[in-house]
């Protein structure tokens, strides 16, 4: 489906199509911000992030509350103290051809009432390919430095920013309170350097220079960043006391001659044509440039007109990124793989013959599901508008800078006359279930869920994860590790590991690890024992693999001993992690619900409908009562970004004994923390539920919406009895009706900015 155009999509495969994009985008997000290992290349992430825009403007109904358009980075690293800024750092919305940037400066204009022949300056410069870094500076003295984080919270590197020589230690002449943001960087030449010296020495070396700028960074000891050739350019700024320039352009040389340095292929352009006309400048200059940028960074000029264009959730309106092409190349395809995800879709990932793509070695690729690989449906009848992908081919990948690539193309021409078209499985290849795909799904699924292996593991992968519980210590291998030996199945056994006797010890019987790995087909079955008794043996357990009765003694016989008994752990390692453990039991509403992972409702869905609903008590009755489709339903679905999709989703998870009753275990653990509510000081408007209608006249229904968010009021896109206000400009239809029934207050536009002050 990921190459159907977006224009075919039917309703139900375009939200399929989301869900998809969001668990792809999200994982892509982590490795690349946090771990410094990405997954996905540039590209395709890219790629990625452009079809799920695409999608949600053509259905905007279906637009996820955890939307990857919403995103920013990636929650911080625990190796580092945390920082919280005082301005959120942004992401950028990304451009990838000339029609964007013509789309882009329409919509400056469209938003701010410019004409076509209005006066508007840009300033364009290139997009640096490094980390993001935002120094704080209080009376000219450098006082703290942090990593972007997730945006809001990022990490305390400040011992390492002060050995880069491109960061002044004091300022002259700056404001009382100046934060500078921008990129570090490492050249191509001190790149290589340091590959050559850790090569020397036996140490890490690095896939490319941003991968080279980010860990030298975001060492936990600061003499070995201090050894790295590391480079700072300053674009940016957060919080100020006063402001640096009225232009961007102004700005930029106040930060130049505040000792920053700022990059000098910068320019002011008054028009469309001049951006394009600088934008390709520096792609011819791209190579020659010493470091590695991948795109240019457009920016509205003057500083007021930024101020009224504001932000989206996670990009500022007046920005955007306009991205170079990504580079190409050809590959054998070795093998097809199906991967099994925690909501049992089966995933296919192509093995490559290893290829050099943009400096980076790659062997993999994600395929995404059956209908990207065939060019017929499973019947052998009508064409399907996939790629035919078969074994053996010779296919074209590509990348921006990163690890894993898309295939692009196959040429047909050096296809083997012998190549079997691939035969998507129907069956799970995990524990045998049936793996069905319903009408208008484009994933496959496998049917077996609490019984699939690969389901449960991977559930708990997600339960363990940064974003949801993160339980220091306890990690995917950790996870295996435990449910492979019985000891954990399900989340509740997770804070009962420490208190269970040698008797309690197992959650499920041993003989349910081999009844599992008799099902699997004979290659992945000899696989798995090996793995098993490899695990064992690491334990301190020996164990013959080939004697099954053998392999469920020896389970057994491990889980007579406690943790802190078993090779491989040792008394530490096992009092570290039943404290952290213990110190995740009490949790904030919103990381429970997203833990739970729950398909559709993602991490920023999970903040909505926690904040929503304030308590675990009345999250868990609201969802309840919606089952029954009367004014709790209406009230779920009411809660702007939710929606049908989701909505369902919730009901059903809540409805099913078996996922219920394991909630009701896990939740008994916990000290659930009430969620905190958004209140703007001073606001009319703060925890009321607005609904806008019509049509609006002084402001656009952008601005009102973000102006409401903004005073700490909830905007929803329909009127129900938990209403508060109703806005409706000229036009206004069914919704004033309904507010009048239900005798909702209603302002017209004017009453509403009397009401809030302008």
């Amino acid at each position: 489906m990921s190459d159907r155009p977006v224009e075919d999509l039917s309703k139900a495969e375009a939200k399929e199509e989301l869900a998809r994009l969001a668990d792809l985008l999200a994982q892509a997000n982590t490795a690349y911000h946090t771990e410094d290992a990405p997954e996905i290349s540039d590209a395709d992430y890219d790629s990625a992030k452009q079809r799920n825009m695409a999608i949600e403007a053509r259905f905007p109904e279906l637009k996820r509350a955890d939307s990857p358009s919403d995103q920013v980075g990636a929650a911080p690293s625990d190796g580092f103290s945390k920082i919280t800024h005082a301005v959120r750092m942004m992401s950028l919305a990304n451009a990838f051809d000339d029609e964007d940037l013509q789309d882009f400066d329409g919509r400056v204009r469209s938003y701010l009432g410019l004409g076509e022949d209005a006066a508007l300056a840009f300033t364009a410069e290139p997009k640096i390919d490094g980390l993001s870094l935002s120094l704080r500076y209080e009376d000219g003295q450098l006082v703290q430095a942090a990593t972007r984080g997730d945006g809001s919270v990022g990490e305390n590197v400040t011992a390492n920013a002060r050995t880069i020589d491109d960061i002044p230690e004091t300022l002259t002449g700056a404001p009382a309170v100046l934060e500078v943001r921008g990129e570090v960087y490492m050249s191509h030449a001190d790149f290589a350097a340091l590959n050559e010296r850790q090569a020397e020495k036996g140490g890490k070396t690095f896939a490319n220079p941003r991968n080279a700028a980010a860990g030298s960074l975001r060492q936990l000891d600061a003499t070995i960043t201090r050894d790295r050739p590391l480079k700072f350019f300053a674009y940016a700024w957060g919080e100020l006391s006063e402001p640096l320039a009225d232009t961007q352009w102004g700005a930029i040389e106040r930060l130049s001659k505040l000792g920053f340095q700022t990059n000098p292929l910068t320019r002011r352009c008054t028009s469309v044509a001049e951006m394009l006309e600088h934008y390709h400048a520096i792609e011819e200059q791209r190579a020659t440039l010493g470091y590695d940028i991948d795109g240019v960074v457009y920016k509205v000029d003057d500083l007021s007109l930024q101020g009224r264009l504001g932000y989206r959730s996670t990009t500022p309106r007046w920005a955007l990124a306009h991205k170079f092409p990504a580079e190409l190349a050809w590959t054998r395809l070795e093998a097809i793989d199906i991967q099994v995800g925690r909501t049992g879709a089966l995933s296919p990932v192509a093995r490559l013959t290893p290829v050099t793509v943009g400096g980076v070695v790659v062997s993999n690729a994600t395929l995404h599901n059956e209908d990207y690989i065939a060019g017929r449906d499973s019947k052998g009848g009508e064409i399907r508008e996939g790629k035919d992908i078969r074994v053996g081919d010779w296919v074209q990948v590509y990348r921006a800078g990163d690890v894993i690539p898309k295939v692009a193309d196959v040429d047909l021409s050096k296809r083997d006359s012998g190549a079997e078209p691939y035969v998507f499985p129907e069956t799970c290849p995990e524990c045998g279930s049936e793996a069905v795909r319903e009408p208008g799904d484009s994933v496959r699924r496998c049917t077996g869920g609490v019984i699939c292996p690969a389901q449960a593991v991977e559930k708990l992968k997600h339960f363990v994860s940064r974003a949801a519980f993160d339980i220091e210590g306890l990690g995917a291998k950790q996870v295996e590790f435990l449910y492979s030996m019985c000891w954990i199945a399900q989340p509740a056994d997770i804070f009962t590991l420490a208190t269970r006797g040698a008797e309690e010890r197992l959650v499920r019987d041993p003989r349910e690890v081999i009844d599992y790995a008799m099902n699997l087909p004979d290659d992945r079955r000899a696989e798995y024992l090996q793995t098993l008794a490899e695990m064992l043996r690491g334990a301190g357990v020996p164990v013959d693999d080939t004697d099954t009765d053998h392999l469920i003694q020896a389970i057994r016989h491990l889980a007579e001993r406690p943790l802190d008994k078993v090779k491989g752990w040792g008394a530490k390692s096992a009092e570290n992690l039943y404290q952290a453990i213990e110190d995740k039991r009490k949790i904030p509403l919103s990381r429970l619900l997203f833990a739970l992972g729950i398909r559709h409702v993602g991490e920023s869905a999970s903040a909505l409908i926690a904040n929503h609903y304030g308590t675990w008590e009345a999250l868990e009755t609201g969802i309840v009562e919606a089952e029954e489709r009367g004014p709790a339903w209406e009230h779920l679905i009411g809660i702007d970004g939710v929606g049908e999709v989701m909505a369902n989703s919730l009901v059903t998870t809540f409805a099913n004994p078996a996922e219920r009753a394991s909630i009701d275990r896990l939740v008994a653990h916990l000290n659930i923390q009430e969620a905190k509510r958004v209140v703007a000081a001073d606001s009319p408007v703060a925890g009321k539920t607005v609904v806008f209608t019509g049509t609006l006249e002084k402001m656009t229904r952008a601005e009102a919406k973000a102006r409401a968010e903004a005073l700490g009021a909830k905007v929803s896109g329909s009127v129900s009895a938990k209403t508060d206000l109703l806005v409706a400009g000229p036009g206004a239809g069914s919704k004033a009706k309904k507010a009048a029934d239900l005798g909702i207050e209603t302002l017209d536009e004017d009453g509403w900015l009397e009401l809030i002050g302008g």
